[in-house]
């Protein structure tokens, strides 16, 4: 129990050392790209925290993140390789994205939603105001007739424009490298299984088990009770909408958000937090402490108190209805889902409000482009 205990304690010191490793790179990013904009000296009064260590520490010392430690969940593990992967797009280390990337997604199946963000840190960069900002500026320095000619761009991380900006041989290259891992992982798999029915046994109980939901275990998610109230006849129509649900938002998202890719990787990992078959408080502690490292863009989030209020409250009543349900005797399944229920509708807000608060930052970063231009 201490070795296991032991193993994720390390896994949240190493995941949050990425976590701070990238929020530099964010950091050092966003200065070059204001810098570029003409807009360093316009913020230079507004306080610029420093989002890497604040994301480092929000993840090191969550409660949440806590408990997955004492409760020896595999958690901490899943949340290494999910950063692993961000943290190596952010730094333009192609075999290490794909590593954690594949990694990730073979220990809990739904990071596999964050190829989309990888694949826009690897081809751009990390997260910029919107790129138009950036093509009219080069437009208005180089001056209407020579951008005719040339039709020059933009590559946000640099001080000058570059003729691309969007790094395909990137793209493939991670795609190499992932179907590189992917068949290691396979072939050792089906080394160690093969005495037990292979890897379609082995897919079978691992991502049939995720995708059918047979296990109906109380947990901090809303689908067990669902699944444990609806009749058999419709439960397989259910399964593939709560499962396409996920896949739905991805494509709007992808588009809406494609300029902040870690950005949108944060939003991927909390709408799976609250649409996954078996969640756990280490998907929220891993969301969290990626949210924090846009603590700067969402300084006016509303709302802020609210939801601190709100995560606190069901972190210190979802145990104890568990424990008058399940040990007393004393409550029912009720008193347990409504607070997995408002914890939901907790992280339903919390997404609806951190995309619309990094949104108005964008706009503001526009009507200050604007306003110099003027």
């Amino acid at each position: 129990m201490f070795g296991n205990s032991l193993v994720s304690v390390i896994a949240d010191f190493i995941c949050a050392l990425l976590i701070r490793a990238t929020g530099r790179i964010l950091q050092t990013a966003r200065g070059l790209n204001l810098k570029f904009l003409g807009l360093d000296t316009m913020l230079e009064d507004i306080e610029i925290m420093p989002s890497g260590d604040i994301a480092a520490l929000v993840y090191l010392w969550n409660p949440f993140t806590i408990f997955t430690c004492v409760g020896f969940n595999t958690s901490p593990v899943e949340n290494l390789f999910v950063v692993l992967s961000l943290y190596g797009a952010s730094a333009g280390i192609v075999p290490l994205a794909a590593f954690g990337w594949v990694i990730a997604s073979h220990l809990s199946l739904y990071p596999v939603v964050l190829v989309i963000p990888v694949i826009l840190l690897l081809g751009y960069c990390p997260d910029t105001p919107p790129r138009k900002l950036f093509l009219q500026r080069d437009l208005q320095k180089t001056g209407a007739e020579g951008s005719t000619k040339n039709h020059v761009q933009h590559r946000p991380l640099t001080n000058k424009p570059t003729e691309a900006t969007f790094f395909w041989w990137r793209v493939i290259l991670f795609f190499m490298w992932a179907s590189i891992w992917i068949a290691y992982v396979l072939i050792l798999c089906a080394i160690s299984v093969k005495e037990y029915g292979g890897l379609p046994e082995m897919f079978k109980r691992t991502y049939g088990f995720i995708l059918t939901v047979k296990d109906l275990s109380p947990n901090i998610g809303v689908l067990w009770y669902f699944f444990a109230e609806v009749f058999d006849f419709f439960r397989n129509f259910f399964l593939i909408v709560f499962h396409v649900n996920i896949l739905f938002m991805i494509l709007p998202l992808a588009i809406r958000l494609n300029h902040r890719p870690c950005f949108l990787a944060f939003v991927y990992l909390a709408i799976s937090s609250m649409l996954k078959s078996y969640p756990s408080v280490g998907d929220s502690a891993l969301y969290l402490g990626l949210m924090a490292l846009f603590v700067n863009e969402l300084a006016e989030m509303q709302f802020s108190f609210f939801l601190f209020c709100g995560y606190v409250g069901v972190s210190l009543l979802s145990p104890v209805m568990h424990n008058l349900w399940i040990w007393r005797g004393t409550g029912n399944a009720n008193f347990y889902y409504a607070t997995a229920m408002v914890y939901a509708c907790f992280q339903i807000i919390l997404v609806v409000e951190s995309v619309n608060a990094m949104l108005n930052h964008d706009r503001k970063i526009r009507k200050l482009c604007t306003t110099t231009e003027g």
